[in-house]
């Protein structure tokens, strides 16, 4: 790992290259003091579905002002997506090799009610940590215009809409057995998801060669 920290936004079930951060610096800030904003990972999933990359959206309560700190944004139940979601991931991954195995510690989120959308965010990445056996330092940010001395601020670099995404030369994502690669060939960068239910323990290996040589003979040292 190197000794520089980086500085994320929240993500809901986040992507492969923002996991593969947490492989590269070993104090990860997430940012709780910012405005929400709308069609990004931090409501949002991508896994690859029979027709092809599917999102998956948490939806959010709106507020009186447009404007709402995602530490005190609420997740909205007006709707039974949590349902949807359950049964989209599970039309998707099923078949995979390694559901059954993890199917039990994601259901969870989809059965319980969480308020809040950071909290909730955290629980998940908690879990997927836990899954990868990775135990970076997570801080958060006590407010939105400082970022923290020594750290990258990754905020809005990691995108689900190519065009919005910074460019990122840390992170050359690695191809991995997909369920639906004989009809869409790889498809990179999906949610974390896609990468455990497909690769199970080989994970983290995919993560390791999917960040810059470097970086990742950074992160083999400490090992």
């Amino acid at each position: 790992m190197v000794d520089q920290d980086i500085l994320l936004s929240t993500a809901y079930f986040p992507p492969v290259q923002y996991l593969s951060k947490f492989l590269v610096h070993q104090t990860i800030w997430i940012e709780t003091s910012e405005n929400f904003s709308k069609q990004t990972f931090r409501n949002r999933a991508v896994i690859l579905a029979a027709n092809g990359p599917e999102s998956l959206i948490v939806p959010v309560e709106k507020g009186r002002s447009q404007k709402q700190l995602i530490q005190d944004l609420r997740i909205s139940y007006d709707t039974n997506w949590q349902h949807t979601h359950w049964q989209a991931i599970v039309s998707a991954y099923q078949s995979s090799p390694f559901f059954e195995v993890l199917q039990d510690d994601f259901r969870p989120f989809f059965e319980q009610q969480h308020p809040f959308l950071l909290d909730f965010n955290q629980q998940i990445l908690e879990t997927v940590l836990a899954i990868l056996e990775l135990n970076p330092t997570i801080k958060q940010t006590p407010d939105f215009e400082e970022v923290p001395t020594n750290c990258q601020n990754y905020r809005e670099a990691i995108h689900p809409k190519p065009q919005k995404a910074l460019p990122d030369s840390f992170f050359k994502p690695r191809t991995y057995t997909q369920v639906f690669d004989d009809k869409f060939g790889f498809t990179p960068n999906l949610s974390c998801l896609d990468l455990l239910f497909n690769c199970g323990a080989e994970s983290y290996a995919i993560l390791l060669e999917s960040i810059s040589a470097p970086d990742r003979a950074a992160a083999k040292s400490r090992e």
